[in-house]
């Protein structure tokens, strides 16, 4: 189980990423169309001014039972560990056991 406040803070940062996305999506957008470096780096400027957590490459998906943010099917939305007691009990169906 990972710990409450690293969820709790992956939570923050989906909260922040959908605060800021339209921001940051508008003045990626005006990156593209003017030609001019100036003012590209004026825009980057503007791109510089929300939070850092608020990209969206800061977010990670997290396993829906037990927290853990590696080893993630996005099929499932669980770890693999998890995943491979599920399908040992037989809670998935079509998913084919496997030992070794």
């Amino acid at each position: 189980m990972a710990k409450k406040s690293l969820i709790q803070r992956e939570k923050k940062r989906q909260k922040l990423e959908q605060k800021y996305h339209l921001i940051r999506r508008s003045s990626k957008k005006e990156i593209r169309k003017v030609t001019s470096l100036s003012e590209k780096l004026e825009i980057q400027r503007k791109l510089q001014l929300p939070p850092r957590n608020s990209a969206r490459t800061r977010l990670h998906r997290r396993c829906f039972l037990t927290g853990r943010s590696r080893a993630n099917y996005r099929d499932f939305g669980l770890s693999g560990h998890i995943l491979r007691e599920m399908v040992h009990a037989c809670l998935l169906p079509g998913a084919t056991r496997s030992s070794w």
